[in-house]
């Protein structure tokens, strides 16, 4: 916890008097992010970070592998797809990004299974993604076609939300598929034909 603390410290200290404007005007006016991302959980990729973004700038959902799940309004717990309705209704992104990683242990649990201890949530949270195992080439680097598979499938679940739907037929919302590698610092983007370096 005291590292926290310090970092809270260095943070009132040295970004605060240079940002204070900044975090007055959002207190202010409220927020009005261009950019919703949905990212994986995993300390390593902090997507504001990832994309040199200020707060502000993107209004961001994190879970365990990036996972979009379809459009399902029932009475369960849906907090990635809450997350996209106040996103895309309420704060009206202009652009919804998915933003996949290398070495992601969601992904791992996909392909090898959960780790015993995380049977509970994480089995049927990443089982949802099992379509995304059809078609992968054996041998090779199966992870990184898992993980590419998976931003396609959660792009694809985007498409089953109605209202993201009229937006993105309407031309005030775009959709777009990141994989972050965290051993090179490379931003791939997700194309038809795989992953492009940006």
């Amino acid at each position: 916890m005291q590292r926290l603390l310090e970092g809270y410290r260095r943070f009132r200290s040295d970004i605060w008097p240079a940002e204070r404007a900044r975090y007055e005007a959002l207190a202010k006016w409220g927020q009005q992010p261009e950019t919703l991302v949905v990212a994986c959980s995993d300390s390593r990729v902090d997507p504001q970070t990832v994309f040199g973004a200020v707060p502000g700038e993107m209004f961001v959902v994190r879970n365990v592998a990036a996972l979009v799940p379809t459009y399902q309004p029932d009475a369960g717990y849906h907090g990635t797809s809450a997350a996209l309705e106040f996103g895309v209704r309420v704060l009206k992104v202009a652009r919804i990004v998915v933003l996949g990683h290398a070495q992601c242990g969601g992904v791992r649990a996909m392909v090898e299974g959960a780790p015993e201890e995380a049977r509970d949530f994480v089995q049927p949270w990443v089982a949802m993604a099992k379509p995304a195992l059809r078609d992968i080439p054996a041998g090779g680097d199966r992870l990184t076609h898992v993980e590419a598979a998976v931003v396609r499938l959660s792009l694809n679940n985007l498409m089953t939300f109605p209202w993201i739907q009229d937006g993105l037929a309407a031309g005030t919302l775009e959709v777009h598929g990141f994989r972050f590698d965290i051993h090179t610092g490379v931003l791939a983007r997700l194309e038809k034909d795989g992953l492009v370096p940006v």
